[in-house]
């Protein structure tokens, strides 16, 4: 029995052909089938250790970033120019600051507070499935909603949006609420290298220890600033990304899916400048008044409320305190007292 070569090819679709008529044809070969898709454990799983895995690269420079926005600068300025030759004074940067800690704390000190940030990461993760769970939403998703073309379609999309937005904001809120302990916790044990203090050591003993002083409101000190800045981005970038999709982009202009895919990326990184003294009064208001040297003068005020910490910030020019790890200048008024 004889096999024609050219029928393997994939002119018969991958079949075996017998050339002789009396001998039928073989059986297709059934593929195996596709692998079942992971399941809701699984993936939750996985989004779990990959956030860890984030969080605990990214930790040193929010622990950088958290100690510039209390206030604590441990090295001296040095003096530099601007482009155009004025002579400024430069506080140091992430790579200075940082080398400061090791020096004191050693390599391990950059990773001070982190067991609270991964904790936080992996409430995270569970709240948002579960809510996703329970709440059914019958709305287009925001990407298949960017771009309509008449009045009576911008005007079901605008719905769509802020129906969608709605549903993203009440995750957000629930998600931050239930993770905010675990920010307090992180941001005090962050906060003690100011004073060299070991006031808060393991994570049971820090719950412990603020249900003790301040019962459970300890545990939500600066959750209204944090939920209001990112209830205020949410609504700032998916609204002003929506606008700017329907009646900015033009339909003629050859790369518009491109230039509308990244709108909101763009957006979000305008808005969340806007929203950045939310975050710094809000982290601000965990350390205060705490015990730690960090929250009382003569390094910080005791604030009142989050609103007096904000009219504090405002009154000294420094609401956006930290919001830059690079070519940090000294604020104007210090550099006047030292020329003077």
């Amino acid at each position: 029995m004889a096999t024609s070569e050219e029928n393997l090819s994939g002119e018969t679709g991958g079949r075996l052909l017998l050339l002789d008529p009396h001998e039928s044809e073989l059986d297709d070969v059934v593929a195996p089938p596709p692998p079942p898709p992971p399941s809701h454990v699984d993936m939750d799983t996985a989004i779990v250790l990959l956030g860890a895995g984030v969080t605990a690269i990214t930790h040193p420079l929010l622990y950088v970033k958290l100690l510039i926005q209390v206030g604590h600068e441990p090295l001296p300025p040095t003096v530099g120019a601007t482009m155009f030759g004025r002579r400024v004074l430069y506080l140091p940067g992430f790579f200075s600051y940082a080398q400061h800690i090791v020096r004191v704390d050693g390599k391990r000190g950059l990773f001070r507070g982190l067991s609270p940030r991964i904790l936080s990461s992996a409430i995270s993760t569970i709240v948002r499935s579960r809510v996703k769970k329970c709440v059914i939403l019958q709305a287009m998703p925001l990407e298949q909603v960017e771009h309509v073309s008449n009045r009576d379609d911008l005007k079901t999309s605008l719905k769509k949006v802020v129906k969608e937005t709605s549903y993203e904001m009440v995750i957000q809120c629930l998600s931050r609420i239930a993770t905010h302990p675990c920010h307090v916790i992180s941001v005090r044990c962050m906060a003690q290298f100011i004073g060299s203090e070991a006031k808060y050591g393991g994570l049971f003993s820090c719950i412990s220890k603020i249900f003790e002083e301040e019962g459970v409101a300890g545990f939500f000190v600066g959750v209204v600033p944090h939920v209001l800045g990112e209830v205020i981005f949410l609504w700032g970038c998916n609204l002003l990304a929506h606008f700017i999709n329907s009646y900015a982009v033009d339909d003629n202009f050859s790369q518009a899916p491109a230039v509308r895919s990244y709108t909101r990326f763009v957006m979000g990184i305008g808005v969340s400048v806007l929203t950045y003294p939310f975050m710094l009064v809000a982290d601000l208001m965990a350390v205060n008044n705490c015990g730690l040297a960090a929250g009382l003068p003569p390094n910080s005020p005791i604030f009142k409320s989050w609103l007096h910490c904000w009219n504090h910030l405002s009154q000294k020019g420094q609401l956006f305190r930290g919001s830059s790890f690079f070519f940090r200048r000294v604020p104007m008024t210090a550099v006047e007292v030292a020329e003077n």
